[in-house]
């Protein structure tokens, strides 16, 4: 196992990854992000170099840590060779098994080889799977021009919004989704409609894997377009840093399906899994 802490390495592995999309995608977005100033404070472990079969971007190290906090604990994953990805695992200390912990990636084995190794482990997984969508050119998404009221304002999301934020995203409700959440919107782009007051009605914002998510609008302010301006936007926004638009959605959620369809989002052939794995002796927490 080999930590990559050289910047030309760094650079290497981008463009390295570039020739394994889709699959690669999750990693390649970390590993830009690491690039440009590293905000989430993130590490690269491949198996080997520059040959490598299998490569984990991951929390540094150095860094404190809460172990109970698996949306800051959170790992991209891809393979050359799942026999590699499951030695890395098994024979290292590539991953942090005594805390709470998900990783996420394009790959099939992914969810396989956790279960492999999760039980020798004494740890619980849990899993969900989500369609895959990316914007090939987001340049060429015209222009959403909506009749909105002039005292609405298309702008970035701030910090104070993060409240709103926790309460409506499915997968929070609580203090470490919260400050998950602080620092996405302090690190990464974002994009929202505010009303007059300051208020955000319609929102999307991008994680750590440069991925869109919790893209949002009020029940009360839907069917106004909002959608598609701001997931437009935030598309455009994010392909002028030289970002991959890339998003995830599930296939119960008709309204997403249908906008991105009518935006013109590639649905990629591989689904994106999020793993989320709990030791055992956490299971038993209230806190949880």
């Amino acid at each position: 196992m080999l930590v990559l802490d050289c910047s030309m390495k760094l650079q290497m592995l981008e463009k390295m990854l570039r020739w394994s999309f889709p699959e690669s995608l999750k990693v390649y977005g970390a590993v830009m992000n690491i690039n440009r100033g590293n905000p989430f404070r993130k590490e690269v472990v491949v198996d080997a170099w520059p040959d490598f079969k299998a490569v984990i971007t991951r929390p540094q190290r150095e860094n404190e840590m809460d172990d109970l906090d698996h949306y800051t604990n959170a790992h991209a994953v891809f393979y050359k060779e799942l026999q590699a990805y499951q030695e890395l695992l098994e024979n290292t200390n590539a991953i942090n098994w005594g805390q709470i912990f998900q990783i996420q990636g394009l790959q099939d084995g992914i969810c396989e080889t956790s279960r492999t190794v999760a039980l020798s482990k004494q740890v619980d997984m849990k899993t969900s799977s989500f369609q895959m969508v990316i914007h090939s050119d987001p340049d060429l998404l015209p222009d959403v021009r909506l009749k909105m009221d002039p005292k609405l304002t298309l702008t970035c999301l701030d910090i104070s919004h993060v409240s709103l934020l926790n309460k409506t995203w499915s997968r929070g409700g609580n203090p470490r989704s919260q400050k998950y959440l602080a620092n996405l919107i302090c690190c990464f782009p974002s994009v929202c409609v505010l009303d007059d007051n300051g208020y955000p009605l319609s929102w999307s914002l991008t994680d750590q894997f440069a991925t869109m998510i919790h893209s949002y609008t009020l029940p009360e302010h839907r069917r106004k377009g909002y959608s598609r301006l701001v997931a437009t936007t935030l598309a455009k926004k994010l392909h002028s840093c030289g970002f991959p638009a890339q998003g995830n959605v599930l296939e119960t959620n008709i309204p997403s399906v249908t906008l991105l369809k009518n935006m013109n989002a590639q649905f990629l052939p591989c689904s994106f899994f999020r793993v989320i794995h709990t030791p055992f002796h956490f299971l038993a927490k209230s806190h949880l």
